[in-house]
């Protein structure tokens, strides 16, 4: 693909966050990234970083009035949606468990997402079967792919039957996401001025995120604002646990628990979020109601705030609140298929990256900080709702490759010059994917075990 692909992506992006276009001159592309797909997967991993990047370089202008050029390497951009870590004398564990993965069912193919133990025991006890792979294969095979989904899904796990994109733009929740725009996006009432101010060397120091979100774009969002100096608090529940990426994704964060089910954790979560600039959260769309910590509420506890939220399957249709991750909505929106139909393979084919939760990732940080900007200059709170099945669809209707090439690796420039000291052992970490008026990203914490710090400011 050519530049020209990564600018036109950074354009419907920055569009869809309602950015001024007069910006998107201001940003450059440099270098190359391989992520073969028969999608143009680095071009939209570049314009992703770079909507981020351009809405630092906006909340910069809005204190300084000055424009500032913003240089997305793409190279870098690619690498960073591959793994940004490399450990030194450890490993990172298995992203996946090991019941996870595609199966062919009687009339197709069918992922099962196993990650979670409750979503495992989900599969299992519909399958009625032990937690062996060879026996989860058998059980499948015996099932219609549409029947095993929605019956996994209604025993509260995750699962999705492949379709192709012509089955998902009928489909009564592909239409729904089609209609949706790609960043949902309102201004709520005003409060007193912020006292907060962006900073020249690092634009979010002081800014408070309050992060309750899990794998994986809600982490990668945090994780790009936490770069540029927020000052970002994790929420997790007492139990929960995602050894595959936590590495990877708590760098520069605090990481603590709460247990918001109970009348002590929704009181200092509330207090914390009396205190915070933005709120970014990734529960499915009623599940906050639910824990009594709704929209009305957190807007009554802080008017001004940016609350930033993430749904899988978009915010209507009969899907809006079935849960959902990266690979499962490939499967349901034709991704997966139409990789395997076009490059002649004899299973489902995603993309080489998980690439919808990475780019959706940066759309919340870019909305987060245009949030901010229009705090600054407003006074006023605003909430933005974005879903991987809605970048999906933003992918699909870009332009395609040949998926030819291998994927891109990292060369010893591309590391940092200091190993990282993380909870879990030294590792090399990749530079910034992209710099703002010559500022380059940092992280003020190495990556950190969750639960490891208290639940305050």
């Amino acid at each position: 693909m050519t530049m020209q692909a990564s600018h036109d992506f950074l354009a419907a992006l920055w569009a869809g966050l309602g950015g001024p276009p007069n910006l998107l001159s201001s940003v450059e592309f440099r270098g190359s990234g391989v992520l073969p797909s028969v999608f143009a997967v680095e071009d939209f991993a570049s314009a992703a970083v770079g909507a981020a990047g351009l809405a630092i370089g906006e909340l910069l202008a809005a204190g300084s009035g000055r424009a500032n050029a913003v240089t997305v390497d793409r190279k870098l951009a690619s690498l960073w949606y591959i793994g940004s870590i490399q450990p030194v004398g450890w490993s990172m564990p298995s992203l996946w468990d090991a019941i996870a993965g595609d199966y062919a069912a009687a009339d197709g193919w069918i992922r099962l997402h196993t990650n979670a133990p409750h979503h495992r025991a989900a599969a299992l006890s519909v399958l009625g079967v032990p937690p062996e792979r060879d026996a989860v294969t058998r059980a499948v095979a015996k099932w219609k792919r549409d029947a095993l989904e929605q019956a996994i899904v209604q025993a509260n796990g995750c699962a999705a039957a492949m379709r192709s994109l012509a089955d998902w733009r009928e489909h009564e929740q592909g239409a729904a996401v089609s209609a949706e725009p790609l960043v949902h996006i309102h201004q709520t009432a005003g409060h007193q001025p912020s006292t907060w101010r962006p900073e020249t060397s690092r634009p979010l120091r002081g800014a408070r995120v309050l992060d309750l979100t899990r794998v994986l774009a809600g982490p990668v969002a945090t994780r790009f604002l936490a770069g540029f100096g927020a000052d970002v608090l994790r929420i997790d529940p007492p139990e929960w646990d995602e050894p595959g990426v936590v590495p990877e994704v708590t760098l520069g964060k605090r990481c603590a628990r709460l247990d918001l089910r109970t009348p002590r954790g929704r009181s200092i979560f509330e207090q914390l979020l009396q205190e915070s600039d933005v709120l970014i959260h990734g529960y499915r769309a009623d599940a906050l109601e639910a824990l009594g910590l709704g929209a009305d509420r957190r807007r009554e506890l802080r008017p001004d705030l940016v609350d930033v939220s993430l749904n899988a399957y978009a915010w209507a249709g009969p899907w809006c609140n079935r849960r959902g991750f990266d690979s499962l909505v490939q499967m349901s929106a034709g991704i997966a298929d139409e990789g395997m139909r076009r490059l002649q393979r004899p299973r489902p084919t995603p993309l080489p990256v998980q690439a919808l939760d990475h780019a959706t990732g940066y759309l919340i940080a870019a909305a987060a900080i245009r949030g901010l900007t229009e705090q600054l200059k407003t006074s006023r709170g605003c909430t933005a709702r974005l879903s991987l099945a809605r970048s999906a669809a933003l992918l699909i209707d870009g332009p395609r490759a040949d998926g030819a090439g291998e994927i891109v690796r990292a060369d010893d420039g591309d590391w940092q010059a200091k190993q990282e000291q993380s909870e879990f052992g030294a590792a090399r970490r990749l530079r910034g994917p992209v710099t703002v008026h010559g500022i380059e990203m940092q992280w003020d914490r190495a990556a950190a075990r969750l639960g490891s710090s208290q639940a305050r400011w």
